[in-house]
C-alpha cells in the first residue's frame, strides 16, 4: 500500500510535541514528518516485508552485539534530522559515541540527529524517486553510508558521504566497509 502525504500547512504547522503525541495515539501506523511539515503516512507493513525487516535488522544486531560499536534501531524509530524532518529508515545505527551524548530524554524520544548508517527498502508499491530523495535528505542531514534495496530491480544503491551513487545489480552481499567495520549483509535470499 503506498502511503499517503498530508500537507498540513498552512493550516497546522505541528510541534514536535504535536506530532509525538499523534504518533503515540495512531500506534498502527508509522508516521514521518517531512522538513516542510507534511505528514508521511505509512501502513502497517505486509508479511513479505517484515520478514526481509527482521533478517536486515537480525543480522545488523548481531553484527553489533559482537563489535559493540554502536546501536542499532527497527524501522519504528524515529531521527529528527537536523533539517526538521522525522525519518523511520527500515534498519538504522548510530556509532556508540554520538549516542552515549545524547541526553536519557533525547534517547527516549525521537532520536535528535541522523543515522551514521541507514537501510531502505524499496516494493513495487513504493516510488523509487521518492526513496531516492529521501536517501538523499539522510546524506544532506549528516548520514555516512546508506543503502536503498530495490526489490523489484534486484538492486541496491549505495549512498555515501563523498562519494558518486554506486548501483550494485544482484549483489550476494553487501560490505559495511570502514563504517561498518566487520559488517556483512547477506542479501542473496532477499534479492529473488
Amino acid at each position: 500500500m503506498m502511503p499517503i502525504t498530508l500537507n498540513l500547512r498552512p493550516t497546522i504547522e505541528l510541534t514536535d510535541e504535536q506530532f509525538a503525541l499523534i504518533c503515540s495515539t495512531n500506534r498502527d501506523l508509522r508516521l514521518e514528518r517531512t522538513a516542510t511539515g507534511e505528514l508521511v503516512i505509512m501502513p502497517p507493513t505486509g508479511g513479505a516485508t517484515g520478514k526481509i525487516n527482521s533478517s536486515i535488522n537480525a543480522q545488523l544486531w548481531l553484527w553489533n552485539q559482537q563489535y559493540e560499536l554502536g546501536e542499532v534501531f527497527d524501522s519504528s524509530t524515529g531521527f529528527k534530522l537536523p533539517n526538521g524532518a522525522t525519518r523511520s529508515p527500515d534498519a538504522a545505527w548510530v556509532k556508540k559515541e554520538r549516542w552515549e551524548r545524547l541526553t536519557l530524554k533525547q534517547q527516549q524520544n525521537f532520536i535528535p540527529l541522523c543515522p551514521d548508517f541507514v537501510i531502505e527498502l524499496r516494493w513495487d508499491s513504493d516510488s523509487l524517486l521518492n526513496l531516492q530523495k529521501k536517501m538523499q535528505e539522510y546524506l544532506a542531514n549528516g548520514l555516512v553510508l546508506g543503502w536503498l534495496i530495490d526489490l523489484p530491480n534486484n538492486q541496491v544503491e549505495v549512498y555515501q558521504q563523498d562519494y558518486q551513487l554506486e548501483v550494485i545489480s544482484n549483489p550476494v552481499s553487501l560490505f559495511g566497509d570502514d563504517i561498518l567495520s566487520g559488517f556483512t549483509l547477506e542479501i542473496k535470499n532477499i534479492l529473488k
